[in-house]
């Protein structure tokens, strides 16, 4: 069987009232993902672009959204994210995190986008000039 990791990529709409409070249910997170075998890359909050930071590809790009706070983690495999599921839905800090934020989380929505790294191919220097 081949093993794959799995990453995760969540990007948060963030409530602008509450972002003490979406700051503390990220560090939980962060705690149970890698207690349960991950490896949790972090949040990462918005910001603004740099004055002069002009898109690549003007006209396919535009910037995103300035309330989107996004979570990166990964984990070795399908097999073991499951399994994560599974104990994060019984570890006590768990249940305590989505008692606490489940009815009220402090984001409007979320997307969630399951990827798998990209297969790199080694690199191939030029030969040196010579001089």
């Amino acid at each position: 069987m081949l093993r794959r990791p799995i990453t995760c990529e969540i990007r948060y709409r963030l409530d602008p009232g509450r972002i003490a409070d979406f700051e503390e249910y990220a560090r939980i997170w962060v705690g149970l993902i890698e207690r349960h075998g991950g490896h949790h890359l972090g949040y990462f909050m918005p910001r603004e672009r740099p004055d002069d930071a002009q898109m690549s590809f003007p006209g396919a790009g535009q910037d995103g959204e300035a309330n989107t706070a996004v979570a990166i983690f990964t984990f070795p495999d399908e097999q073991s994210y499951l399994k994560y599921r599974q104990q994060v839905a019984q570890d006590p800090d768990g249940l305590a995190a989505n008692q606490r934020f489940g009815k009220s989380p402090p984001f409007t929505s979320y997307e969630r986008l399951f990827l798998t790294p990209l297969a790199q191919e080694r690199v191939i220097e030029p030969p040196a000039r010579e001089l």
